[in-house]
């Protein structure tokens, strides 16, 4: 789905961010970019929404230079960032408004987002009426609502409570295997990465690049945050860390 050959971004106050970043992202991978705060993951997300051009090197979107094209990518921040005036629906709704979809037509799409997230019955609700992970429910409808083939998630658990984080885990574990989006999710959690995603890029510190890439084959089920394999993991993930930022 992408290519990244010899990326650099360097911003305007002379920050370099990333310095000769290379990777390929395929179709149907769960990617987890994970480093130290100040690496260049947040960066490098933009860069892939197209939210922000590499200083330079080639960053090749679906075979072809240049940015993603309406609807092919949702991006889900940190914060739910709703309006708060508005209602749950109207929230999901607002990516189709803007692309200037006639409500009645895009109210099959936004009810069949809701559901997707379990906030069927919430449609109507306003963001001071629903707890932090049910926010972040619709800000993740609101991002699959114009169907796209490729979700990018900026630590959107970071400032939840463990067992609404936890929850939230399972839920988008399941949402990855029941739809097959590409998904490319930023953490700073060593355990987050390891228990969601079938693939971890590790980025060393500013500037950032790719220092080691790890593919992961966890069990599905109840059982795979108690399994051997995530345990192992988790070492091995600590191990590179070890290695690329020696005390």
């Amino acid at each position: 789905m992408f290519t990244l050959e010899n990326l650099v971004k360097r911003y305007s106050t002379g920050v370099l961010a990333l310095d000769g970043l290379n990777a390929e992202i395929a179709p149907g991978e769960f990617v987890a970019l994970l480093g130290p705060s100040g690496c260049g993951k947040s960066t490098l997300l933009r860069l892939l929404a197209g939210l922000e051009a590499p200083s330079s090197g080639q960053l090749a979107w679906d075979g072809h230079n240049g940015a993603p094209g309406p609807g092919e990518v949702g991006f889900v921040f940190q914060d739910a960032t709703l309006l708060p005036w508005a209602t749950a629906a109207e929230n999901v709704y607002l990516p189709l408004k803007l692309r200037h979809v006639a409500r009645q037509e895009a109210t099959a799409k936004v009810e069949a987002a809701l559901a997707q997230v379990g906030l069927s019955e919430f449609a109507n609700a306003r963001p001071k009426g629903l707890s932090g992970g049910m926010k972040m429910r619709v800000s993740i409808a609101r991002a699959l609502v114009s169907e796209p083939i490729l979700l990018l998630m900026d630590e959107p658990f970071a400032a939840l409570d463990e067992f609404t984080r936890h929850r939230l885990q399972d839920d988008l574990l399941a949402l990855w295997a029941r739809t097959g989006k590409t998904i490319v999710f930023v953490t700073h959690s060593i355990y987050e990465a390891a228990y969601l995603a079938n693939r971890i890029l590790v980025m060393s510190p500013r500037p950032g690049k790719i220092a080691v890439d790890l593919k992961a084959t966890l069990p599905m089920g109840p059982h795979r945050r108690v399994s051997g394999e995530y345990t192992a993991l988790v070492e091995r993930i600590t191990g590179c860390f070890k290695e690329i930022m020696p005390l």
